[in-house]
């Protein structure tokens, strides 16, 4: 075997895209149960999760007009916000790193765009047949058979679509009243318009436009090469051991002006995008693998050593970890920005106004009195009580009720008038409330201000 290409023979970007419609061959290989063992996983999780419960209600629901997102006990309001965008950065972080080690190697493996093309690429090939029978069907002039594969086939289309149409509307509709309204045909003119929305788009991405999204419309191929050094494994072709390519019979020895290369395009045909990959790397090739299992299957028969086709690097010996401390450091801060979230994140929230009406009054007893108006936001999934304790100046007392019971996730008002009931310092003097949580004991404190005569 030859010695793959070294740090000063670099990959060479090109941008050679097919026109018109590919036909994806499907193949088989041990990337590719490892990619379908983990969409399985991935599509699984996307349909069964709003399906599950959790005391008595939807376990993860994004409920728009509360303002809430449930995850099973935990309730996040917009004033949890951060928490998603750390999330979403420490997504980032992880995608990049994920780009620097191996490329596109979440096009190809957990992309939804790339999954869910492949689930129709697979109900076409139970419909039409092979890849090349597709390409006979559509020459084919219109008849009743074709009439018939074709109907079939966009039927079948057509209810995955809507099946993941639903199954999304379902994380901002709770299933049990979603379902039976949709099909009962009672559901909202808002939820049709949004299920036939996500219905279309996934009809049209995933059978129609398919490696156009890929090759015009997601940004990510555009910049990917920025983050590729000598360190990325990339899905590469060994040209020094292919070249010069040609047929040959199985069991012939090629001569010494033929490389391993037996020509069989194989690697086209199963590409979901359409390249060449024996072209050199270019911007579409979403890393899938699935030439690296057509090639390796072509030279297993030709008793040749696999690898022609692989994820490889430019770079010899080890990888240089130098290289990934900038995404690692990235990774290890945003890791600890949540956990500091998680420390400093309280169960409720309490907002203190003071009325400002009036600075104060004089009650019948002759004591200064102020109205401040309390209002509670109970985080949990169940009602929740909460005292309320005054505190800063000697006398301070509360008139009324010092105690409200907030429903869960919900929004309570509460006013209560607080008395000084010895000698009033005139002017403002900066109290103190403490709210407390009676069954937990969490508490938090919010400052105001006494004004007195």
């Amino acid at each position: 075997m030859k010695p793959l290409p070294t740090s000063n023979q670099r990959i060479i970007f090109r941008s050679g895209v097919s026109e018109g419609k590919i036909y994806i061959r499907e193949q088989q290989g041990r990337l590719q149960r490892i990619r379908r063992g983990l969409n399985v996983g991935l599509i699984g999780l996307f349909m069964l999760l709003p399906l599950l419960q959790y005391q008595g209600h939807q376990a993860i629901l994004i409920d728009l007009a509360q303002q809430r997102l449930d995850l099973f006990s935990l309730s996040l309001f917009p004033q949890d916000l951060m928490i998603v965008a750390l999330l979403f950065i420490l997504a980032a972080f992880l995608l990049f790193t994920a780009t620097k080690l191996y490329g596109r190697i979440w096009c190809g493996f957990s992309c939804p765009q790339t999954v869910w093309t492949l689930m129709f690429n697979w109900l076409e090939r139970r419909v039409e047949g092979s890849h090349s029978h597709s390409r006979a069907l559509d020459a084919q002039p219109w008849s009743g058979q074709k009439l018939a594969k074709k109907g079939i086939k966009h039927a079948l289309w057509l209810a995955l679509s809507l099946a993941s149409g639903l199954t999304f509307v379902s994380y901002f509709v709770p299933v049990s009243e979603l379902y039976p309204a949709f099909f009962g045909l009672d559901a909202s003119l808002t939820v049709q318009a949004w299920v036939g929305f996500f219905t279309l788009c996934t009809y049209v991405n995933a059978g129609w436009l398919r490696d156009k999204v890929c090759q015009h419309i997601c940004p990510y191929a555009r910049f990917q090469s920025a983050m590729f050094d000598d360190n990325t494994r990339l899905l590469s072709y060994d040209a020094d051991r292919g070249e010069s390519r040609g047929p040959r019979k199985r069991g012939q020895k090629p001569s010494a002006a033929q490389g391993d290369c037996v020509d069989c395009d194989l690697c086209v045909q199963v590409c979901p995008v359409g390249i060449d990959i024996r072209d050199g790397l270019q911007y579409p090739c979403i890393s899938c693998g699935l030439c690296i299992d057509a090639c390796d299957q072509t030279m297993a028969r030709f008793n040749y050593a696999k690898g022609l086709i692989r994820f490889t690097s430019s770079r010899k010996g080890g990888r240089s970890v130098s290289g990934y401390l900038g995404y690692g450091v990235g990774v290890l801060l945003t890791v600890l920005a949540i956990m500091a979230w998680a420390n400093a994140r309280t169960s409720f929230e309490v907002n203190v106004i003071r009325d400002r009406q009036a600075l104060y009054r004089i009650n019948n007893q002759g004591f200064a009195e102020n109205t401040y108006k309390f209002k509670a936001l109970n985080k949990t999934q169940q009602p929740r009580t909460y005292g309320i304790i005054v505190q800063g100046v000697y006398g301070l007392s509360i008139e009324g009720e010092a105690y409200m019971t907030v429903a869960p996730g919900q929004h309570q008002t509460h006013v209560l008038t607080v008395a000084l009931t010895e000698d009033a310092q005139k002017g403002q003097t900066p109290i103190r409330f403490v709210v407390v949580d009676v069954k937990t004991g969490e508490h938090l404190f919010r400052k105001s201000s006494f004004y007195a005569g």
